[in-house]
């Protein structure tokens, strides 16, 4: 079996494997292709890569020759990988649905990583929660790069300085870290998330936790949000907005699977906000938490700067690429037999709930709905 790692686009820094991986998988007696300058941005030559074991190859070959490709984005996947080929990444298939479509019938299976189930025996393979810790930890230090005062207090002889008051929306794995980073800089942090459940660890890290009654639950949900009823999302407006007009620095981390992020920060809530306070907005690949967020741009309104900035990880190239590659291999040992061949069990239930398609077919129920909405209703 071959293994071919695709050299991403910028400005992507990541890369799907490291070599102390690519050693892993050539003990299990799988052959590693890597494109040549793939690692560059993670620091990672082509010599340490041959030096664990994989050999050098242009775009071409991997594309003809390889039985599994890994190319973190959708964009990064050439249209001519080969008839039965596995292609492996984060593909938002829920956003991307069509081009799943369009992958099965050219006879590509897709594992999507985004989608595995959020299980404990899945943890060492969740792609999102480890890229979603460096977010979260990248994320504060960026406002506090932007922020125009001080994060901790500081008592000087030409007077004080309080501590700046930090406020984020949604405690998953971004929001906690993002706690944690904000709290060892000095800040008071208040916390907002939809899931009770959560509050205990907020408060663990040494944030207030802000509570709305009412909220849907969401204990079914994997881990995720789920959309809550009018009246809860007007209370939760109203009390988003208490906190906000006092806050320094937000960031808003809040999304839902396969919809628009939910619109947490108004502009009638930033016109409250003081001038010189910023807004992070991790949630803005799928639209952002504010009425005013572009994805990797930076907007100003009355005086707030508003970072979309859906790719922090990628500001941690090395050790994100470390952390992302140790998921995909956890994942590869579900699927290579001790003879180094692919197996697709389709039996297990983390090889199932990540494949999106294969044979020809797309084989996620929810991929499949948006695909075929007729299907879906009959």
């Amino acid at each position: 079996m071959i293994i071919g790692v695709l050299k991403e686009q910028a400005p992507e820094t990541r890369v799907s494997l490291v070599p102390e991986v690519v050693a892993a998988l050539v003990k299990m007696n799988v052959q590693v292709y890597v494109e040549a300058g793939a690692g560059d941005t993670a620091f990672h030559n082509d010599k340490s890569y041959t030096d664990a074991g994989a050999v050098i190859k242009d775009r071409a070959a991997i594309s003809n020759e390889a039985d599994l490709v890994l190319a973190i984005h959708t964009h990064n996947l050439p249209d001519n990988l080969k008839s039965g080929a596995v292609a492996m990444g984060v593909y938002q298939p829920l956003f991307n649905a069509s081009l799943m479509q369009q992958w099965a019938s050219k006879g590509i299976s897709v594992f999507s990583l985004d989608t595995i189930p959020r299980t404990t025996r899945a943890q060492a393979m969740d792609v999102l929660s480890s890229q979603a810790n460096i977010a979260g930890y990248k994320a504060v230090l960026l406002a506090a790069f932007q922020y125009c005062r001080y994060f901790p207090m500081f008592m000087t002889a030409a007077g004080s300085i309080p501590p700046a008051k930090v406020l984020i929306l949604g405690a998953g794995v971004a929001g906690l870290q993002a706690i944690a980073t904000a709290r060892r800089l000095g800040a008071v942090v208040e916390v907002f998330d939809t899931r009770p459940a959560v509050k205990e660890e907020v408060m663990s890290l040494g944030a207030k936790f802000v509570e709305v009654e009412g909220a849907a639950d969401a204990s079914k949900a994997g881990g995720y949000a789920v959309e809550q009823s009018e009246e809860f999302q007007r209370r939760q407006r109203d009390k988003i907005h208490e906190h906000a007009k006092k806050a320094d620095i937000i960031i808003t981390t809040a999304q839902i699977p396969g919809r628009k992020a939910p619109i947490l920060i108004t502009k009638d809530m930033i016109a409250d906000m003081r001038a010189g306070s910023v807004i992070i907005d991790i949630a803005s690949v799928t639209g952002g938490n504010t009425d005013f967020t572009k994805d990797n741009e930076t907007v100003m309104q009355n005086g707030v700067s508003i970072i979309g900035n859906s790719a922090l990880a990628a500001t941690a190239s090395a050790d994100a690429s470390k952390v992302y590659a140790k998921n995909v291999l956890n994942f590869l040992k579900l699927i290579i037999d001790k003879e180094g061949n692919m197996n697709l069990n389709f039996e297990d239930d983390l090889v199932k709930g990540t494949c999106i398609a294969t044979g020809g077919s797309i084989t996620n129920e929810r991929v499949q709905s948006l695909v075929n909405p007729q299907t879906a209703n009959a």
